[in-house]
C-alpha cells in the first residue's frame, strides 16, 4: 500500500514519453521524466516522495520535501487565500493549511512550525499548528539514555521545550547548550531523564563513552589540521570552547582527559598540542 506524503519504494512498471509509471497498487504512480534517473528501467525499484498533484492524481518525485507526514517542521507561508495558506513544501507543490488548523493568520514570508496529516476528509496531505493533540507523553516510546530527534519548540524560562521524535515533549535546560537555539531548529540528543509523570529530560548529541570517543577524532582531526596546535585548553572559557569546537566545556574537558591519559596530547601553558612520540 503506498503511504501519500512519504517516501516509498516501488517498481518501475512502463517507461513512456513523459516519464515512468511505478506499481502503486491499484493504480500506476507517474514519475514525471524530469525526475527519472539515468539508467532506470522496467522492473527497477525506486524510492520517491509521493503527493497528489492539483487534479488529485497520485505523483511521484525524487525532489525531497520539508517534512513528511507525521513529521514537525518550520516552514516558510508561500501565499494566503481568503480560506487558509500555502506553505512552501520543498516540491513542486505547495501544502495548504486551512484557517481552522492556524493558531492565527498566516502572511507570505513568515515561518511557521506545522505537522503534516493526512485529511481525514480529502485524503490528502494538510498542515496543522494544532500540534499539541499530536503529542503524548502518557505512553512512551523511547527511555533513559535512548537517542532522539529533537526538534526546538517553545523557550522557557529554564530552557526549550523540545518535540521528541515526533511524538513526546521534554525539556533542554539552558546549562545543557551554549549558544541561542531558533525555534523549529532540529538537533540529534539523548534521554538524559524521565522523572515522575513522565516528564522528559534531554541532552544534545550522544550519551557517554560514544560521545567522547566522537569528540576525540574530532579533537585530534583538528589538531592535525592546524599544524598539531590549538589554542585552547582546559582553562579556557565555556563560551570559546562551544564557538570553536561546538561542546560545552564539560565535554572538552573529559575529551581532553582522554587523550592526555592516552598520551596523544599535552598541554601547554596557551593550548594543547599533539604529542610526540615517546613523550
Amino acid at each position: 500500500m503506498v503511504l501519500v506524503g512519504n517516501y516509498n519504494t516501488l517498481r518501475v512498471v512502463k517507461e513512456v514519453d513523459f516519464g515512468m509509471y511505478l506499481d502503486g497498487g491499484e493504480d500506476e504512480i507517474l514519475l514525471p521524466k524530469r525526475y527519472v534517473p539515468e539508467g532506470l528501467k522496467p522492473d527497477d525499484e525506486i524510492t520517491v516522495f509521493v503527493y497528489h498533484d492539483n487534479e488529485g492524481r497520485l505523483i511521484a518525485t525524487t525532489d525531497k520535501p520539508v517534512a513528511q507526514v507525521g513529521e514537525i517542521a518550520m516552514m516558510e507561508v508561500a501565499s494566503e487565500t481568503p480560506h487558509g495558506a500555502f506553505l512552501k513544501w520543498g516540491i513542486m507543490k505547495d501544502v495548504f493549511i486551512p484557517l481552522a488548523y492556524q493558531d492565527r493568520r498566516m502572511h507570505p514570508g513568515e515561518k511557521r512550525m506545522v505537522m503534516l496529516v493526512i485529511d481525514a476528509r480529502t485524503g490528502r496531505v494538510t498542515a496543522t499548528e494544532k500540534v499539541d493533540k499530536f503529542l503524548s507523553n502518557y505512553e512512551l516510546t523511547i527511555k533513559e539514555n535512548d537517542e532522539a530527534d529533537l526538534v526546538v519548540f517553545q523557550k522557557t524560562d529554564i530552557g526549550y521545550k523540545v518535540i521528541i521524535n515526533n511524538k513526546h515533549t521534554g525539556v533542554l535546560h539552558f546549562n545543557e547548550v551554549f549558544k541561542e537555539l531558533e525555534i523549529g531548529e532540529r538537533l540529534r540528543g539523548f534521554i538524559k531523564s524521565i522523572r515522575p509523570g513522565n516528564k522528559i529530560d534531554v541532552s544534545p548529541g550522544v550519551k557517554g563513552y560514544t560521545r567522547i570517543k566522537n569528540e576525540e577524532e574530532r579533537i585530534l582531526d583538528l589538531l592535525n589540521n592546524n599544524s598539531g596546535y590549538l589554542p585552547y585548553n582546559d582553562k579556557s572559557s565555556t563560551e570559546d570552547i562551544y564557538a570553536y569546537f561546538g561542546m560545552s566545556k564539560k565535554t572538552f574537558k573529559m575529551t581532553l582527559g582522554a587523550l592526555y591519559k592516552q598520551r596523544k596530547v599535552v598541554f601547554t601553558q596557551t593550548g594543547t598540542k599533539l604529542a610526540n612520540e615517546g613523550e
